[in-house]
């Protein structure tokens, strides 16, 4: 299949070592446990897109940072999976800074490499639902040119998905902050982008959320899209004896119900979960 036909789809991902990965973990976890936990992610984020390019074209790529460190990840990722440096370090427009210049890099990078578009995900959502990411690079691949954002519960993203690295969208955001994502759509709607908005998903970057984790990695049912199975995050989470069985989170409903009276504050709206496959659009 031509390039031009497929959407790289990358985990933005720092190599996995103690003191530099999954640091707000820790505590409760140790450097050491943060940096396997951490492997175990990129592990599971990365056979997630495998699974979803069952379906859609896709190829996997891990992002990362910094140069040199290629070596880390032998033997962690899916099997297939590529790596694209994506440390800032190629010439940035004005106006793109911190972790910006990170996304900009591998948005330029992978779409140079001649795919057609690229999806950039987060390495700190394990169970993200695989129909999620399917429905990102399914929109990408209809006519026109469209953003497509999938918004973190703290205010951030776990993905955005492009056609062409549009310097704006990395532009004077506040990164670190509640506002990544408001900030995000706003600078779409000036650039004339339609925006496919995912439902909303969470992080697991402190204590409470790893708690969630938990939860989340105990469920055996429910309705809605699935959260992905996470075996490696799994089977460490057991072994360390994270995993509480028979724990229930929220329904997919309420959290969907949740979810839309949310990012309809900020003045955007989240298709119900149904419409995960029909590519909704917005201005």
């Amino acid at each position: 299949m031509n390039r031009a036909d497929i959407c790289a789809m990358a985990v933005m991902a720092k190599a996995p070592r103690p003191n530099h990965a999954k640091t707000r973990l820790v505590p409760p976890l140790t450097p050491h446990q943060a940096a396997a936990l951490s492997a175990c992610f990129l592990r599971d984020m990365t056979e997630n897109i495998r699974e979803a390019g069952r379906s859609v074209p896709l190829a996997g790529y891990v992002a990362y940072a910094p140069a040199g460190t290629e070596a880390l990840f032998d033997d962690m990722l899916a099997p297939g999976t590529g790596l694209v440096l994506a440390d800032g370090s190629i010439p940035t427009p004005a106006g793109i800074d911190g972790f910006g210049r990170s996304l900009f890099h591998a948005a330029a990078s992978l779409l140079g490499r001649g795919y057609g578009a690229v999806c950039l995900v987060n390495s700190d959502s394990p169970t993200l639902p695989t129909a999620y990411l399917q429905h990102a690079a399914a929109a990408l691949a209809q006519p026109g040119e469209q953003m497509v954002l999938g918004v973190s519960e703290d205010g951030g993203y776990y993905l955005i998905g492009l056609k062409a690295p549009h310097a704006a969208l990395f532009r004077d955001i506040a990164w670190s902050t509640d506002q990544v994502a408001a900030e995000t759509l706003a600078r779409a709607a000036m650039s004339g982008l339609d925006v496919v908005a995912l439902p909303m998903w969470f992080d697991v970057d402190d204590a409470a959320s790893l708690a969630r984790l938990t939860e989340e990695l105990s469920w055996r049912a429910g309705a809605g899209p699935t959260p992905y199975a996470a075996p490696a995050t799994r089977r460490w989470m057991e072994q360390y004896g994270h995993t509480t069985a028979g724990a229930a989170p929220q329904t997919m409903q309420s959290v969907e119900r949740e979810q839309s009276e949310q990012l309809m504050q900020r003045g955007q709206r989240i298709p119900p979960l149904a419409a995960l496959g029909r590519g909704t659009s917005q201005g």
